[in-house]
C-alpha cells in the first residue's frame, strides 16, 4: 500500500495531516480531529464549487449522491449526508459560538471543538 496520498480522492493534505498526528493529545482526539477536518474541507469544497451546478439544489445532498455513484451505491450516498450534515450542523453551531464562519475554522479550533467535548 502506497503512504503517497492521492490528492484528488482525500481533501486534507499531508501539511494539515502532520499537524494533526503533531498534536499532544490521546489517539482518539486526534481521530476526532481528522474526521472533523475532513468534513469541514469537503463543506469548504462543496461551498466554493457552489455555483449554477447546484442551484435550487441541495448542494450536500447533490456532491453525497455524486460520491456515490463511484460506488453505485444508494445507501452510501443516504448514509454520507447523514454524516456530513450532522458533522456541519455540529460545525456551524461552534462557529457561530466563537464568532467565526465555518470557512474561517481552522486546527486549532477543532482541537477546541473536541476537547470541549
Amino acid at each position: 500500500m502506497s503512504h503517497h496520498l492521492d490528492p484528488l480522492s482525500n481533501p486534507l493534505n499531508i501539511k494539515t495531516i502532520r499537524e494533526i498526528d503533531n498534536l499532544d493529545l490521546p489517539i482518539m482526539q486526534k481521530h476526532h480531529i481528522r474526521i472533523l477536518a475532513h468534513c469541514l474541507q469537503i463543506l469548504k469544497n462543496i461551498n466554493v464549487d457552489n455555483s449554477f451546478e447546484y442551484q435550487n439544489k441541495n448542494p450536500l445532498r447533490e456532491w453525497c449522491d455524486n460520491q456515490s455513484k463511484k460506488f453505485d451505491d444508494k445507501k452510501f450516498s443516504d448514509i454520507f449526508y447523514e454524516q456530513l450534515e450532522s458533522t456541519s450542523q455540529k460545525l456551524s453551531t461552534f462557529s457561530k459560538k466563537i464568532g467565526k464562519s465555518i470557512e474561517d475554522l481552522e486546527i486549532d479550533d477543532l482541537v477546541l471543538l473536541v476537547e470541549q467535548r
